[in-house]
């Protein structure tokens, strides 16, 4: 749940921003978005997981009710620690697209955002996937930010309001006491998010070389 939150949150707006900045951005203004991006992937985890405590937690608390550690703050801020991910890697693949497709579309009558839209972002299409695949791993694997504004609770939330503990908050906070068949069922968990990023990597290779064919 907290995942696919962070996806909903995450993806639209750093494509978008990917696209801004690779095709609409001014040189001026690139060179102060481009560093604040890079800046913002090497801010620590517990860093995030204080702004989430100190900003989102009160803004939901006080918009929506509950109290505030809940399945959608944990979505929220997730999705924007994957932005910079997302962002990076989606400008690298539209940049790589020749120039030439852009302004032949131009040319055949297409607006800047139409040729955007429907030619260059189709062409970008293996390296956005790409980093959307790792943003999903980046999600999946986080455990500190998540663990201070989610709630904690190790029960199936209700509502996006609902608190909630992740499997990887689960490991972190048990591990330390956990003994025998506790252990071993961390492990166990451990071993769920493993394979669930492996089948995850592997469908989207599947459909890659199926659009490739």
């Amino acid at each position: 749940y907290v995942t696919a939150g962070a996806l909903i949150v995450g993806v639209p707006a750093g494509i978008f921003t990917a696209m801004y900045l690779a095709r609409f951005c001014n040189k001026r203004l690139y060179r102060f978005l481009k560093p604040a991006i890079n800046l913002l992937a090497g801010i620590p985890s517990v860093v995030y997981g204080f702004f989430g405590l100190v900003v989102l937690v009160p803004l939901v608390r006080e918009w929506l009710g509950g109290t505030g550690m809940s399945t959608l703050t944990a979505s929220v801020l997730l999705g924007i620690m994957i932005l910079p991910t997302i962002i990076g890697v989606a400008e690298s693949a539209i940049r790589a697209v020749p120039e030439a497709y852009y302004e032949g579309a131009l040319a055949l009558g297409a607006t800047p955002e139409e040729a955007m839209f429907k030619v260059m972002l189709p062409a970008a299409k293996s390296g956005v996937t790409a980093g959307i695949i790792l943003a999903i791993d980046r999600s999946i694997g986080e455990a500190m930010a998540v663990s201070m504004v989610a709630g904690n609770q190790p029960v199936i939330p209700e509502s996006l309001l609902s608190g909630v503990r992740t499997l990887t908050s689960n490991i972190v906070l048990e591990m330390g006491y956990a003994t025998d068949m506790h252990r071993a069922a961390l492990l166990a968990t451990g071993v769920v998010l493993f394979v669930f990023i492996l089948l995850i990597n592997l469908t989207f290779s599947l459909l890659r070389k199926k659009e490739d064919k």
